[in-house]
């Protein structure tokens, strides 16, 4: 299995922003910060948005930010929004399928299986569970001076 780049960058958006919940963050920061194309960020911030993930604010002073806290916002949920536009395989596509075995064959039983199962093990999974004590993350990604007792100041001192 292999997740699209969008699904990645939603990851690292999210991310980004729980890390930085206490300002607005601008797509450019999160392209410069997570190696993405400003271009690929703005798109995956509007469909986040849309989802009601993120909210934006217009304007000189605007940006981003989590719509809702990160403990409530789901990894499995987030990635079916992404996923779920690409068929995992030809057969999973009533329109385009032209596979000759698809009225017999046993193997998308088990795909749907496992892919119910990797879901499910993401469901389980909040923004939270991601960043919370991440130093190493927090480290990358955070947009403020370092402070005492901050994730920088123990990881170099450990």
């Amino acid at each position: 299995m292999r997740l699209t780049t969008r699904t990645n960058l939603a990851a690292r958006t999210l991310m980004f922003c729980a890390v930085n919940d206490e300002k607005l963050v601008r797509t450019s920061d999160i392209a410069d910060r997570c190696n993405a194309s400003a271009n690929h960020v703005a798109r995956v911030v509007q469909q986040l948005q849309a989802e009601g993930y993120l909210e934006t604010l217009r304007g000189r002073t605007g940006g981003i930010r989590l719509a809702k806290p990160a403990n409530r916002i789901s990894i499995g949920a987030v990635f079916r929004i992404f996923e779920t536009e690409i068929p995992f395989a030809e057969c999973f596509d009533e329109v385009r399928n032209t596979c000759p075995l698809a009225s017999t064959c046993r193997l998308r039983s088990y795909v749907v299986r496992a892919l119910e199962a990797f879901y499910h093990e993401l469901d389980m999974v909040t923004l939270e569970d991601l960043v919370r004590g991440n130093c190493g993350l927090i480290d990358l990604l955070a947009m403020r001076p370092d402070l005492p007792g901050s994730c920088s100041v123990q990881s170099s001192s450990g």
